[in-house]
């Protein structure tokens, strides 16, 4: 891709005038220190089988931001800074140091002399460019990192390992921004037509590499022993396994059997059903197989229906809450999911707490309630067929799914919406099909889990500007000029607390505009694992879900012989803390 380069001389006057009397990181007094979590017994070698949902439609992240590909990119490259995992501030990552200037607007980069590509060429602030470049091609599928990366001009690249970023507005997510998207080598894939770049990537610069794909079943990352950072203390006891094998599945059922059968080692469990009836039998009751609730600060994220507002029935707010009336939660919780679950009454559950109660009542099933309000948005009753009806078309929708799990909870579903003359109609397709039907809003309603970040940023799914970008967050379309407002003022809010107020503001209008038929969800993560790991005390990390397991286990030479021998002569293993609370050891 053609660049066009600033004269020598200018490039050095914009490189010197921010640099002096600007603020440098990582300040005078910092020092690598090893990561408090990790645990000093952790030894490299071994492999871990994890369960990693349904195949993606690609494993390049730019390209499809799902949890499955994230897993993957993120063992493979590296951004410019890294974040402590205690303290969340940053530190050196691909850049050894950063400058900031005194508006805030101004972001230089001093790129580690020795970050070097797998094949052995050095990272440079010319990947750093390409890589900037390639996410904001219009002809690249690259919608959500668009957000973050149009905030800045096109960055100057001052020498191989100097390179400056504008920022266009004050934003208290620039530095973010810029620190966390991944680099990838313009020598390698510079040349290829990036959104064809799904699942080769023979050149990387992180702690793993692509040993490989079995295609719809697995991808498999071997450790690198040539990696550049290896030698420094803040990883020592992290990415101990010397293979990471992701499995995937169309349906977790299938994936559970796998894992009972011992062909997977980690099966992080979504499922109430699987957690309280299927947990049972000898290999449970041996503690051979490890059940855990671990409590942590992992940010709480949402689910939900989301109903596309773009078109009819849904770009009716009296529609969309009536479709959350009619959906029985208390009913499917006790039934389905044996109370397992609070239920959702907002889109940042984790905001809200005993100083700032959450004011959003919850949404009660109620068929009057909701036939009252169809009535209204002029949802007339067929006398003849009992089917509600405007302007001679009845009420019917497809329902887009991806998984037979959640069969059981739209037939109770569909059943109440029938009673009220609404008709529900199940569109099943895989993981890929239904990914490109989002990424072209092609649905009317379907099932969507977000996490949550530690620090919130409500522009990608809440603002108008993203309603119509293909492959946006904002799947539902939606837009309401207050939220825009308050979005732009959270931009040059530095401080949290007043930016977390600004989001239950967000929070309390997305509530009245119903997006989403709000779910349910849990405050811990239920793990199940084989009994033949080292693992912390805290077993996740401060902050992490399963998958910081990847990265804080190791292989256990004595566990796992004491497994087999436990397995082959019909004997209990010493019982693990079936409930890990993160305060309480940290």
């Amino acid at each position: 891709m053609q660049k066009t380069a600033l004269p020598v001389v200018l490039s050095l006057f914009c490189f010197f005038g921010i640099v002096f009397g600007q603020e440098r990181f990582p300040g005078p007094d910092w020092r690598p220190a090893p990561n408090p979590m990790a645990d000093p017994r952790a030894k490299p070698g071994g492999a871990i089988s994890v369960f990693l949902g349904q195949y993606p439609k690609s494993l390049n992240y730019y390209l499809d931001p799902s949890a499955q590909s994230a897993q993957v990119f993120g063992a493979l490259f590296e951004t410019l800074l890294s974040m402590n995992p205690v303290t969340l501030e940053y530190e050196p990552g691909l850049a050894e140091k950063w400058i900031i200037s005194k508006d805030r607007r101004t972001f230089t980069f001093i790129l580690n002399g020795d970050a070097r590509w797998s094949d052995g060429s050095p990272v440079t602030a010319h990947d750093v460019r390409w890589t900037y470049d390639a996410i904001m091609d219009p002809a690249n599928l690259t919608g959500p990192h668009k957000i973050d990366m149009e905030r800045f001009a096109p960055p100057t690249v001052v020498d191989d390992r100097t390179i400056v970023f504008v920022a266009k507005d004050v934003h208290w997510k620039n530095l973010g921004a810029l620190g966390d998207f991944y680099i990838l080598s313009r020598r390698a894939y510079g040349k290829k037509e990036f959104n064809k770049i799904n699942f080769e990537f023979p050149v990387v610069s992180g702690p793993y590499r692509l040993e490989e794909v079995k295609e719809g079943l697995a991808v498999i990352l071997k450790r690198r022993s040539d990696w550049w950072n290896r030698s420094d203390i803040r990883f020592k006891g992290l990415g101990n396994f010397e293979r990471l094998r992701f499995k995937f599945f169309a349906e977790r059922e299938n994936a559970f059997e796998s894992f009972r059968k011992g062909a997977i080692d980690l099966y992080p469990v979504y499922t109430s059903r699987l957690w309280v009836n299927e947990t049972r039998g000898r290999k449970f009751a041996n503690n051979w197989i490890v059940k855990q609730k671990v409590y942590n600060h992992h940010p709480i994220g949402f689910q939900g229906f989301a109903m596309n507002m773009r078109r009819p029935p849904f770009d009716d707010v009296r529609v969309r809450k009536a479709m959350a009336h009619l959906l029985d939660r208390e009913k499917m919780n006790a039934t389905l999911m044996y109370n397992q679950y609070f239920m959702h009454r907002s889109y940042y559950e984790d905001l809200y707490d005993a100083a700032h109660p959450c004011p959003n009542p919850v949404i009660r099933f109620d068929k009057d309630a909701a036939r009252r309000l169809l009535k209204a948005a002029g949802w007339e009753t067929d006398p003849e067929t009992g089917r509600r009806i405007k302007d001679g078309r009845y009420f019917s929708f497809k329902f887009l799914t991806r998984s037979a799990a959640s069969e059981k909870f739209l037939a109770i579903y569909a059943e109440d919406l029938k009673d009220v003359g609404v008709e529900l109609v199940i569109d099943k397709k895989d993981w890929a099909a239904w990914a490109r039907d989002m990424d072209a809003f092609n649905f009317e309603m379907t099932w969507a889990a977000w996490g949550a970040g530690i620090f919130k940023d409500p522009e990608g799914m809440w603002s108008s500007r993203e309603a119509d970008r293909k492959g946006s967050s904002n799947i539902t379309g939606f837009q309401d000029p207050r939220v825009d407002a308050l979005i732009e003022a959270q931009k040059t809010q530095f401080d949290l607390d007043k930016r977390n107020a600004l989001c239950r503001q967000i929070d309390q209008i997305l509530y009245g505009a119903f997006p989403y038929v709000l779910l349910w969800n849990t405050d811990y993560t239920r793990l199940l694992y084989w009994n033949k790991f080292g693992t912390p005390r805290t077993v996740l990390s401060k902050y992490g879900d399963e998958s910081s397991a990847y990265w804080y286990w190791w292989a256990d030479p004595d566990s796992e012989a004491d497994l087999k021998d436990a397995v082959a002569a019909g004997l209990p293993l010493p019982m693990r803390e079936p409930v890990i609370r993160f305060d309480a050891l940290f």
